[in-house]
């Protein structure tokens, strides 16, 4: 078995994504570049909490 096989059917189920893009309607970019920004913020000042000793 020929390992372009596989990644022509690979390429070939992708291809056939349809209409939308890869972006889910509901999803908006910005909600999630908040909601990410706001969880390395909050474990930053988790962090900076236990690390007390310096």
């Amino acid at each position: 078995m020929s390992l372009l096989q596989p990644a022509h059917a690979l390429v070939t189920l992708a291809s056939e994504g349809g209409e939308h893009g890869g972006n889910h309607e509901s999803l908006s970019p910005y909600f999630t570049g908040g909601g990410a920004l706001f969880a390395l913020l909050l474990l930053l000042w988790i962090t900076t909490r236990f690390n007390r000793d310096r």
